[in-house]
């Protein structure tokens, strides 16, 4: 087993117990042992002191593309994995969009076992809704849970048929598992690059219209309404789809949302000088819209925080903004992102944005984590949030360098990430290079 480790003087978060508190973690046999204050260490024991840093629960990360099976050169399981120990996150959710596609157990059982290869965060499989993606026949979810997948979902592609969803819906239900839905409505959003505004009229750009989502958003809710499914809605952007989400929880209906910090933080401005780092799907919507979603997020109505880290090549995000890929990476500055404008504004506690990083997307996917409780799963983050940095590409563990926060000053990151009781990311002593 490995050596038992005693965190030492941090300041104790844990959002599952609404604890915020001075003491220690013990370690022990992969499991937290204890957590309080002037705790032993036993023999043997690797003891860090961690005065003035925040102990967390690992944060957990429910939308990430790794590119692995058909795209080894932009992310690997391996190398997300190792930038997601590096951004604090003990668990990321892999999006089945890959070549060929999550559909199957074989699939879903490759990305399992790549994950205990690496040996680094947790990788959790979601599988396809349809066979290859194409939204025609619904993919064997029951298969595809018994061989890891946490949940279901076309991510990538809107699930265009009110049929199929409906149908996934229902069998999703039957194994207690989300559908996991990116909300577009293909003929509004179709040649759209951006946000349709100003911004776009200015820049000669075909927009994407907010309802694009909003029309998905409430199809989604009624689909969850009618069958009692769960719902979960992805990287949501627009204003409009808040109210919706909002009014259905109200209702009492099945459905959890995320927001990206890139939606949070960001607006369609970015997008001047046609930077295609600034070019996602959903596009960044207007002030409003940040606006709307930081209130959400702060409330519950969004859930939690998800990157949707999305790795492409150098030169593909090197074209005319037309011809770009949408996305962005986003696991190692996620945490930063959020703390540096939710919390340094004041609009947010150090706790309740680790609440909606770490036990609100535990419990959205039914995940292990979430929590420092005795005798759970030692998926641990030590997080400094004063350190200052600057972004710089170069230096991520992520096989690809596209994000938009390129030279921004931020403000909080993960120090020591443990995964089961190891040490997967440390920033005291860096571990070699890996191929």
């Amino acid at each position: 087993m490995s050596q038992p480790i005693l965190l030492q003087g941090g300041r104790i978060v844990d959002p599952s117990r609404d604890m915020d508190q001075a003491g220690d973690v013990l370690i022990q046999d992969g499991k937290i042992a204890g957590v309080g204050r002037g705790l032993t260490a036993p023999d043997g024991a690797l003891v860090r002191n961690v005065t003035g840093k925040v102990i967390a629960p690992g944060l957990i990360d429910l939308h990430v593309h790794l590119r692995e099976p058909g795209n080894e050169d932009e992310e690997t399981v391996a190398s997300g994995a190792r930038a997601a120990a590096a951004g604090g996150f003990t668990a990321i959710c892999a999006m089945p969009n890959t070549d060929p596609v999550t559909d199957n157990q074989a699939a879903v059982g490759f990305i399992v076992r790549q994950s205990g290869r690496a040996g680094l965060a947790r990788v959790h499989p979601i599988g396809a809704v349809s066979i290859g993606q194409k939204g025609e026949r619904l993919a064997e979810f029951g298969e595809m849970v018994g061989a890891g997948a946490v949940a279901v979902s076309d991510d990538g592609k809107p699930i265009v048929s009110s049929h199929l969803m409906r149908t996934a819906l229902e069998y999703a239900r039957t194994f207690g598992i989300p559908v996991a839905d990116h909300c577009e409505d293909p003929t509004l959003a179709a040649g759209g690059v951006m946000h349709e505004g100003l911004v776009a009229t200015r820049l000669g750009l075909k927009g994407i219209p907010a309802a694009a989502e909003e029309i998905m958003v409430a199809r989604d809710v009624l689909l969850a309404e009618l069958t009692g499914g769960h719902v979960h809605l992805c990287h949501i952007s627009a204003r409009g789809s808040v109210a919706i989400i909002r009014e259905a929880k109200e209702r009492g209906v099945r459905v959890t949302a995320e927001a990206t910090p890139h939606h949070l933080v960001l607006t369609d401005v970015a997008c001047e000088e046609y930077d295609t780092h600034a070019k996602m799907n959903p596009p960044l919507r207007e002030t409003m819209d940040v606006e709307a979603l930081q209130g959400a997020l702060k409330e519950g109505v969004i859930d939690c925080i998800a990157s949707d880290h999305a790795p492409h090549a150098y030169d593909e995000k090197e074209a005319a903004f037309d011809d770009a890929p949408f996305g962005i990476v986003g696991l190692e500055t996620a945490f930063a992102v959020a703390q540096t404008d939710l919390v340094g504004s004041g609009l947010f506690t150090l706790p309740e944005l680790i609440r909606r990083m770490t036990t609100e997307p535990a419990r959205v996917f039914h995940l292990p984590g979430g929590t420092l409780a005795p005798g759970t799963v030692a998926d641990i983050v030590v997080l400094d949030p004063a350190a200052k940095w600057t972004v710089d590409p170069a230096t991520f563990h992520s096989k690809s360098r596209n994000t938009p926060f390129t030279g921004r000053a931020l403000t909080g990151r993960a120090l020591l990430t443990i995964v089961a009781g190891a040490i997967v990311h440390d920033v005291e002593s860096p571990p070699t290079a890996q191929a």
